[in-house]
């Protein structure tokens, strides 16, 4: 543990990608398996520790600390590993801090009510930079400064490979990834991905410029319609099915008719979808089935998903992917006709000639529920990522209304001492009274400059307090970009946003100039 604590603490306080990737690479170097592993499974987001809740490190901190002080605590620092880690009573010795493993194997065994007192004799061997740390593991979301790109770039330049090798296999291994270190190391070969349904790394697009859409010559692209929906991959094979997320989450089981009607041999790329009467329904439509844990025969009855094929990565065995776009799209066109898929079918290829028809194009894209426009060469191979050159995206425009804060609530990590995230709402008349309504919560599309600027008007004008939430007087209007809204039974407003984000401070604007509920109605999909 006091390896991976000495690691969290350089990182916290190095700004520097380079330097990061350095001491990851450090890291993996000294640490011993599966030591490395599991601190490679924490920064990446991929450690799962059954059994270990915030409640639970709430509850033992109010056996041991004054629950008003910890809770005023909390509030300033914005954080629960840290406030723990500070005000855990101890005069630990660092030679009795347990193994990372030991901390492993112990809460990945231990029952529910075994915990507390696990994560207490812990706790009591440690400083505060060994109690934070551990927190942190059990918590996930370490907020060090490292993604899971920058963890893999930091491997492939420990085993001296291209992070794309990385990517390629990650999906396959379990945690504590010993297999990917003696690959590394050179101990084995590279881990075979042959026969097996895992996710391959998907290829992304590039928002495209004014500059760039001049450059475009139709003959070299095929256009397509950018659907509203989630983008996934279907791998299949004769022994096992599977639905992925974009990020490789497994997400088949809440998608059981998909993956019945998985009926083939290969790995397809598309976006998932609600049809209904052979229509595209709106976002909020396939909310309704996303992160369910029990799928009902009714949900998919009224909520009925259906996959719009982009590209085909995989035929069988064979690898597609070194192949052109137009290439792939024909042997896509043959793979659909011939296995005659249920709830799947191809993405239209949209035909265009000059810019002027592309603009025209673009600016129907509100009005039939797209999301936007795809450009993609018809030479571009299918590279994990966003290369360059490759594929464009060209998103429709975001809609604005004016809001009115009202409320705002401490950031975490770097913005834990700054009043970042926002509750705002537009005016409502209801039951002949005016009031405002909140509609959306917002925590970025801000510069720092500017989060300094809000942060000191929340402080001048707060007028209530709720624990770590304040309440501020009616005066600021705040522009708020978002993609779409829709009909929601679980706001007061009755709406809700999709994507959210803060586009100006309007501080010359008084409050009473604010939209109107029915104005944001009149946005509804």
């Amino acid at each position: 543990m006091k390896l991976f604590s000495e690691l969290l603490e350089s990182l916290i306080y190095t700004s520097s990608r380079n330097a990061k990737m350095m001491l990851l690479k450090n890291y993996f170097e000294k640490a011993a398996d599966p030591d490395r592993g599991i601190a490679l499974a924490a920064l990446t987001g991929t450690l799962q520790l059954p059994n270990v809740t915030p409640a639970i490190i709430r509850k033992l901190m109010s056996e041991r600390a004054d629950p008003v002080l910890f809770s005023w605590s909390y509030d300033f620092v914005g954080d629960l590993a840290e406030t723990t880690a500070l005000m855990w009573p101890s005069n630990a010795k660092s030679s009795a801090w347990p193994e990372l493993k030991d901390v492993y194997n112990a809460l990945m065994s231990a029952k529910k009510k075994e915990v507390p007192d696990l994560i207490s004799k812990w706790l009591d061997a440690m400083d505060e930079n060994g109690r934070w740390a551990l927190l942190k593991l059990m918590g996930g979301g370490l907020r060090v400064g490292v993604s899971a790109r920058l963890a893999k770039s930091s491997l492939a330049k420990f085993g001296d490979v291209e992070v794309a090798e990385i990517e390629e296999v990650w999906h396959a291994l379990e945690v504590p990834f010993e297999e990917l270190f003696s690959w590394l190391e050179g101990v084995i070969p590279r881990p075979s991905m042959d026969h097996r349904a895992v996710f391959r790394p998907l290829m992304l697009a590039n928002p495209v410029s004014e500059k760039e859409l001049l450059k475009i010559k139709p003959s070299d692209y095929a256009l397509e319609w950018k659907w509203d929906g989630i983008r996934v991959q279907l791998a299949a094979n004769a022994e096992e099915r599977k639905l992925f997320s974009r990020t490789g989450d497994d997400i088949s089981n809440s998608f059981p008719e998909i993956i019945e009607a998985s009926k083939f041999n290969g790995v397809l790329d598309g976006e998932l979808l609600v049809i209904k009467d052979k229509k595209v329904a709106p976002f909020n439509d396939l909310q309704q089935r996303l992160n369910r844990k029990k799928i009902s025969d009714k949900l998919i009855l009224d909520f009925p998903c259906h996959v719009r094929l982009y590209d085909i990565l995989f035929d069988g065995e064979e690898d597609l992917r070194a192949h052109s776009f137009k290439y792939r799209r024909l042997r896509l066109e043959r793979f659909v006709e011939e296995k005659k898929l249920e709830r799947m079918d191809l993405s239209e290829l949209v035909d265009f000639k000059i810019y002027r028809n592309l603009s025209d194009l673009h600016a129907t894209c509100r009005e039939y529920g797209l999301e936007g426009l795809m450009l993609k060469p018809w030479e571009s191979l299918y590279v994990a990522g966003r290369p360059k050159p490759g594929w464009f995206k060209w998103k429709r425009n975001p809609l604005i209304i004016d809001t009115v804060m009202m409320y705002a609530q401490r950031g975490h990590g770097r913005r834990s001492s700054f009043y970042s995230d926002f509750t705002f709402g537009v005016w409502w008349l209801h039951e002949q009274k005016t009031e405002l309504v909140p509609v959306a919560k917002a925590y970025f599309g801000f510069t720092d400059g500017e989060l300094k600027d809000l942060d000191k008007w929340v402080r001048d004008n707060t007028v209530q307090r709720y624990g770590p939430v304040r309440q501020v007087t009616i005066g600021l209007v705040i522009e708020l970009a978002f993609d779409s809204i829709h009909r929601s039974k679980r706001h007061k407003s009755g709406v809700a946003m999709r994507f959210p984000r803060v586009h100006r401070i309007r501080w010359d604007k008084p409050a009473e100039e604010a939209d109107w509920l029915e104005s944001l109605e009149t946005f509804i999909e």
